[in-house]
């Protein structure tokens, strides 16, 4: 039997998570973790430079204390008040922690680069971990791998490689960071050409949820496949060993058109994802709303793995009349600097998704549509809308043969699409959530795959993981009962088998 309430709600974790905490258990874990760890790790509280282990003139220095930069997150929507913050130095020092945390029933959260907006998914109010002292990028030339920090930022790592002529598939914009995207699936405009940042990796450093270490590979098949696309119900991954590939200059940038070229633009969208066959082209077109404007502003981010693109890959797109053109020949760190994606920073923000099969001309009128409706409402008030439609070549999951959580199939090109709703007071959350909700389904009613798994990264918060991980949810079910029969990991914040 379906039951409908028009009055239930669901909470967002970080609702839940503050309503479970217990100050004195969160307070009592700061203080054990504090006298458990060596000097290589730090606890931190707000409103004072008091820590339970010496403050670093690098943090003086900067300027930046290390509490409010551990609990800070890219949409302010997305930060709590912890209790304390612990920055572990080593994965010993974060297995020393983990068993505190366990034995005390504390509510914690761990964030890498704080990128999610789904409020309480890496933010809470009892022990915030913050893994930015896992900052390490090492390049092994005759493995040719790179092990690379889970507290970093996408960004960060290109730069790190990019002396070495090398690169791996990762974020396609500034400050996205390397834990949340690697163990969501990763999407990267080196996709086409090698796989998701999941089907690159080659071994996980996991602090496990009863406080061991353990160095995860392929030969550990089970705990291998939950980790790719898994999220963080396993454990907390502090490095990532990842497969490395050639990297020269590139060529992209961004254009920006006139809301009169939309139809030409829509056109040339659907000639791309048609008729594309070259791996090193890739495309994010942006439809993006300002309210302070009041206007549409539709972008076309153009990629291409080389200096110089064959011709008739983006002609389409360079010949629409446009109003900014920032496209040339460049490194590929160069690159991913020119994307927008930060221009909202600190703002009020959450990210949903569709998954689409096939682009028409009238689905992305519908999409237009869907972006100037709720762009435009004075009701709604969002300072920033914007859909994100990143089309794929068909092939985008033959790169990989080793099973993983997601894709939890394989045998569709599915590509995501991103809505993202930026805005100001905390008063509008809910009317906010619940209108991308509801854009969210009407699209995916339009786009004719229904079924087609939804990219855990970018789901918004009350995603069925039925959704996400389809016929792979009872082996990650069981998998989770084997690795953490404790629930260890359940008292953090994310989506949940």
């Amino acid at each position: 039997m379906t039951v409908l309430c028009s009055l239930c709600v669901v909470l967002p974790w970080a609702v839940l998570s503050a309503a479970l905490a217990n100050p004195t258990s969160a307070a009592d874990a700061c203080q054990q973790i504090a006298a458990s760890v060596s000097n290589s790790s730090g606890v931190y509280y707000p409103g004072s430079f008091h820590s339970m282990t010496t403050l670093s003139n690098t943090d003086i220095v900067q300027g930046t204390l290390p509490y409010p930069r551990d609990v800070t997150h890219w949409a302010s929507s997305s930060s709590q008040n912890a209790t304390c913050s612990f920055e572990p130095g080593t994965a010993e020092d974060l297995g020393k922690a983990i068993n505190v945390i366990s034995a005390l029933r504390t509510p914690f959260a761990v964030k890498g680069g704080g990128h999610t907006t789904n409020p309480g998914f890496s933010s809470t109010t009892g022990v915030q971990i913050a893994l930015s002292r896992f900052s390490d990028v090492v390049y092994d030339q005759g493995s040719q791998t790179a092990t690379v920090g889970a507290g970093l930022t996408w960004d960060t790592v290109y730069a790190a490689l990019e002396p070495f002529g090398v690169n791996v598939v990762g974020a396609r914009g500034p400050g996205v960071g390397v834990g949340g995207l690697s163990l969501g699936g990763g999407y990267s405009y080196l996709t086409n050409q090698y796989g998701l940042t999941v089907d690159t990796v080659q071994a996980y450093e996991l602090v496990m949820p009863n406080g061991t270490v353990k160095n995860v590979t392929a030969q550990d098949q089970d705990l291998f496949f939950g980790l790719r696309g898994g999220l963080n119900n396993f454990g907390i991954v502090t490095r990532f060993t990842l497969r490395t590939f050639p990297q020269g200059q590139v060529w992209g940038g961004f254009i920006t058109y006139s809301p009169d070229n939309i139809g030409s633009l829509n056109q040339a969208i659907v000639n791309f994802a048609s008729n594309t066959t070259d791996p090193k082209a890739a495309l994010m077109i942006t439809y993006d709303y300002f309210l302070s404007r009041k206007s549409l502003g539709p972008s076309a981010l153009v990629f291409y793995d080389a200096p110089t693109p064959p011709s008739g890959v983006f002609d389409e797109f360079l010949a629409i009349p446009y109003l900014v053109k920032n496209v040339s020949t460049m490194s590929f760190p160069a690159l991913i600097q020119t994307s927008m994606a930060n221009a909202t920073y600190g703002s009020r923000a959450i990210f949903d998704t569709i998954s689409v099969l096939n682009y028409s001309v009238p689905f992305l009128n519908a999409v237009v549509n869907e972006t100037t409706f709720w762009g435009s409402s004075s009701t709604l008030g969002a300072e920033f809308v914007s859909y994100v439609v990143e089309p794929f070549l068909p092939s985008l999951y033959n790169h990989s043969s080793t099973p993983s959580a997601f894709p939890p199939t394989r045998a569709n090109g599915f590509t995501p699409l991103k809505i993202y709703y930026s805005w100001a007071n905390q008063t509008s959350d809910a009317a906010m959530h619940a209108a991308v909700q509801q854009s969210t389904l009407y699209l995916q009613t339009l786009a004719g795959a229904p079924q087609a798994p939804r990219y855990p990264n970018y789901a918004i918060f009350d995603t069925p993981v039925e959704m996400m991980y389809g016929d792979n949810l009872p082996k990650l079910r069981s998998l989770q009962r084997q690795v953490d029969p404790e629930h260890v990991m359940g008292l953090t914040g994310g989506f949940k088998f």
